[in-house]
Parts: C-alpha cells; structure tokens; sequence
C-alpha cells in the first residue's frame, strides 16, 4: 500500500540523513494538513511515534476499529486534547516515548496553521528537549495542504515535499526549568522550520478566540503557571 502511494504521489524527500537512526529524536515540524501525521510517520527513515486525539481509539463498529487498527500502525498515540492538565499529559506522553529511545513527532504551532503561514511555537518541543536531552530534527513540509485541504476527505494528487534539516541540540540554552531557555529553544528550532518550510510568519500564536470568559481566565493562568 505504502510503496503504491510513493509511486501515485511522487513524494520529494529532502535530508533523509539529517535523521538520526538510533537514540532519542523529537522530529518537530510545521503544520498545514491532516494528511501532515501520515506522510511524515510514512517517509520518516525510521518509526516515528506522535500524538493523535482519542476519538480516532476510541470509535466502535468496522470503522471504530479500522480507525485504531490504522492509527496505531503508523505509530499514532492517543491523547485528551486541551490546555492545562490535558496538555501536560501529552507532554508527559512524548517524554516516556523519548525516554525509551524512540522517535517522536510535534507540530509545536499546537494545531494547523488555516491560512498557511507559520505561527510561534509553543515551548512544550523546547520543554520536551531540555528534559529528555533527545536530538530535534527540524522538518518543513510543504504542498500538503494542497493534497488534502481542510474538509477534503481524499488526497488530491499533489506532489509534496519532505524536508529535514540538520540536528539541533538546545542544551546550550539552558535547562528545562527555565522559562527563558525554554523560549530561546522553541526560536532557535521554529527559526530552522521557517527556513525549510519557506512560510510567512505570522509572528502570533495559533490559536481560535476563546469561547467565554471562563475559557479565556483558563487560558491565561495556564499560561503564567506554564511560562
């Protein structure tokens, strides 16, 4: 099935050796499209393990079980989505893959840019790299939102393209515990990103207004208890 989509799609894979094949690596990657979780878990040199939301786990009947059954081969890990506790179970989640030598994948945008410019990262990557002392892969994938836009449910055939960039190591920033290392580190690595991904920065994170004013409190002490 893999090797049939390679020949249909035609995929351009750029800097397949900047992976590390063996030890900790945190491959953090911009984020267009859906179809970004499978084609980087497909073309990656080796397994790659990431994040993907619960419901795909947890759905009954033939297509429940499809669902799990394809998430779960190519390495998805299921997880709550959200700010405060959620978000720190999904960082503790990559930190036990990273610790056991595997390699795991983050958008640190949080969630798809809609209008295909890079938006700030988020410091969870930095956190996980100052932690686990895992190499980072920068990764810039690009056209991926021309295969499968937001609402599309088939793949259109466009070819896309893979880039991976040379390994970072952001120990020099300082450790985990430190907000201004943490933040130093997620630049350091986003900067990378833009190079690769050749996007418009947005130079704001990438998130929807909050809902309420409740949601909007949650936010804001998630991020002074974070940061």
């Amino acid at each position: 099935m893999i090797p049939i989509a390679k020949i249909i799609y035609r995929p351009r894979i750029e800097g397949r050796k900047n992976v590390p094949l063996e030890g900790p690596v945190i491959l953090a990657s911009n984020h267009l499209s859906f179809i970004d979780s499978i084609i980087i878990p497909v073309l990656a040199p080796r397994r790659v393990q990431f994040l993907a939301k619960s419901a795909y786990f947890e759905g009954t009947g033939i297509k429940g079980w499809f669902s799990r059954i394809f998430f779960t081969s190519i390495g998805a890990v299921g997880v709550r989505r959200g700010a405060g506790a959620a978000a720190q179970e999904a960082l503790d989640q990559g930190k036990q893959i990273l610790e056991g030598g595997n390699a795991f994948a983050i958008y640190p945008e949080g969630t798809r840019s809609l209008d295909g410019r890079l938006y700030k990262g988020r410091t969870g990557v930095a956190w996980l790299a100052l932690t686990t002392g895992a190499t980072v892969v920068p990764v810039g994938l690009i056209g991926t939102n021309k295969m499968l836009p937001i609402g599309a449910k088939v793949p259109r055939l466009k070819r896309v393209t893979l880039r991976f960039g040379e390994p970072i190591d952001v120990s020099a920033h300082g450790p985990a515990t430190s907000g201004k290392a943490r933040r130093l580190a997620t630049d350091e690595i986003m900067a990378a990103i833009h190079a690769l991904s050749e996007q418009e920065l947005a130079h704001e994170y990438n998130e929807s207004p909050p809902a309420d004013v409740i949601e909007k409190v949650r936010r804001a002490v998630w991020r002074r208890e974070r940061f």
